[in-house]
């Protein structure tokens, strides 16, 4: 099994051109739940949905998230209503939160609602959440504590980042299967994900860094930070508040302890020599998916430097 430590856009991009060049019944993806939170009564998990509907063909692929064709009447209303509007929900999209917070509600896992709502969109490739438990994630700014949501969407990253507080809501144990999967991975792949808030809330979770480390599966890590920028979203401020250097070489480094090999960006082939210098194996290539050529190109990539 291919296991691929995901977040949202970036993440789902990649395991779209994964699913193109391996079996998808061979990959598992383990996404980040740091992102979720409750809006309107209802159980929203960002990062699920846009791994799920991008891999079902449904994605607004000009967002990167919703439902492709959604309408807003909901919305409309709820502005009527003086409720919050800030975070944008389509009205099909509103169908997933109502029947995820309906499940949840029943007494379903997390886990189990992703697997259904996964195999009703008709997706092969499985999708495990990193954990059934709350595990939020905050950001601490000069406007006060926020969740990451809030942060990043209601603020629009207008805050000045102090430091960031993963699993907020307190300890957090590892999805049930979680732990088993990684220990017996032919490969293990970190998705190009924000190395903060999408990858390190799985990475945080007990029991996790050690179950990848005492793994016999390679180890290969995607930058998503190409000439000290990120691709998408706010990696960079967030990785300085955390002391990391927001370059390649500084998520090399992050994950030092646990990755044999790094797929960076052409921009940045003049870290190579101190990325191997780490003894990490960094593989040069265009990394920027700008349509499934170059997904499949960056899967085929990282599977060439996992299983090499």
């Amino acid at each position: 099994m291919i296991v691929v430590l995901a977040g949202g856009v970036g993440a789902a991009r990649f395991l779209e051109g994964l699913a193109a060049v391996a079996l998808p019944e061979r990959i598992t993806a383990v996404v980040n739940t740091g992102d979720d939170m409750v809006l309107h009564g209802l159980h929203i998990s960002p990062d699920l949905d846009i791994v799920t509907c991008t891999l079902a063909g449904v994605i607004d692929t000009a967002q990167g998230w919703g439902i492709a064709g959604d309408t807003d009447e909901c919305m409309q209303w709820l502005g009527r209503l003086d409720a919050p509007t800030w975070f944008k929900l389509g009205d099909r999209d509103l169908a997933l939160h109502i029947y995820r917070t309906a499940r949840l509600r029943d007494g379903a896992t997390l886990s189990q609602v992703a697997d259904e709502i996964r195999q009703a969109l008709g997706v092969p490739i499985t999708i495990v959440p990193m954990s059934d438990e709350p595990a939020p994630t905050h950001i601490l700014t000069d406007y006060g504590e926020l969740h990451f949501e809030e942060y990043f969407v209601r603020e629009r990253c207008q805050p000045a980042v102090l430091g960031v507080r993963l699993h907020a809501a307190g300890p957090v144990q590892p999805a049930p299967h979680l732990l088993p999967l990684l220990a017996s991975a032919e490969a293990i792949i970190i998705a190009p994900s924000n190395p903060v808030v999408s990858v390190g809330p799985i990475l945080a979770i007990p029991g996790v860094r050690e179950a990848i480390t005492n793994a016999n599966a390679p180890v290969v890590a995607i930058s998503p930070i190409v000439g000290g920028a990120a691709i998408k979203g706010p990696a960079v401020p967030l990785m300085r508040a955390v002391g990391m250097e927001p370059t390649a070489l500084g998520v090399a480094t992050a994950y030092a302890d646990l990755i044999d090999g790094i797929v960076i960006d052409t921009v940045d082939a003049a870290l190579a020599p101190a990325i191997a210098q780490l003894g990490i194996r960094p593989l040069v290539t265009d990394t920027i998916m700008r349509g499934m050529p170059e997904k499949m190109a960056l899967a085929r990539a990282a599977l060439d430097l996992a299983l090499a």
